[in-house]
């Protein structure tokens, strides 16, 4: 009688703990969630893409970058930036990739899987890189480099995430954090909307020291500029805002 009800207990724990997991993994990937675009997610991405800065820093756009729809599907971007800027002192340029997506897309589609699969080689492995911004705070990234045949890129990527003050006021279209979390999938559940910013560099006629510069540079301008833009709903860079520091002249 006894092993029948340790048996029975033995059963019921594990249909308990299938039931935890399964629940679990269907929060992680949303499997439950309505797939169609909530209001929180629409306004975020038109709010995106109606203010993304054109100039910040040294840095001026130079030309929008045609977006290929398969790639912008994989990410589940509702809305999304694809931009060339270049820095008008030391004429270093620099690609902006921005999609505004929901958690788990945001999180699933990053370089070290999709770049491989574009025939790049991961050189420089992937990690943390704190930037201070030129409003003095500071965000956190993710880098490394990919390579392939002629082509070396340095890639930057960070999560914009609501901050304490905009949740507070349930304002998907306020001011951001910018976090790097080692496990984003799990780190961004709850939010209604994700920012997921790549900068690009091409460091084939750079050398790894100033590519690296670079970009800091670029995303230590443009987050103030972001932040500024999404709250206000303008785009002109602040009178009163500096250069976030001085950088090492292109070759």
């Amino acid at each position: 009688m006894k092993s029948s009800f340790a048996g029975i207990a033995t059963a019921a724990a594990a249909a308990v703990l299938m039931v935890v997991v399964t629940f679990a993994q269907g929060m992680l990937t949303e499997r439950w969630k309505d797939k169609s675009v909530s209001k929180e997610l629409d306004a975020a991405a038109k709010h995106l893409e109606a203010t993304f800065p054109e100039k910040f820093g040294n840095w001026e756009l130079e030309r929008e970058l045609e977006s290929d729809p398969k790639e912008l599907e994989r990410a589940g971007a509702i809305g999304h930036i694809s931009r060339l800027y270049r820095n008008n002192r030391t004429k270093a340029r620099v690609s902006a990739f921005v999609v505004c997506a929901r958690p788990h897309d945001a999180s699933g589609h990053t370089p070290d899987r999709c770049y491989p699969g574009a025939g790049f080689e991961i050189g420089e492995a992937e990690h943390r890189q704190k930037i201070s911004l030129s409003d003095g705070k500071e965000a956190e990234t993710f880098t490394g480099t990919f390579k392939k045949t002629g082509t070396t890129l340095r890639i930057f990527w960070t999560y914009g995430i609501r901050d304490e003050a905009t949740i507070e006021k349930e304002d998907v279209t306020g001011s951001r954090s910018w976090v790097a979390p080692q496990i984003a999938r799990i780190a961004l559940v709850g939010e209604p909307a994700v920012y997921k910013l790549y900068a690009i560099v091409d460091e084939t006629r750079l050398t790894g020291s100033q590519a690296m510069v670079e970009a800091e540079d670029f995303i230590a301008n443009l987050l103030p500029a972001l932040d500024s833009a999404v709250a206000t709903g303008k785009t002109e860079q602040p009178a009163d805002q500096a250069p976030a520091g001085e950088t090492a002249a292109a070759e």
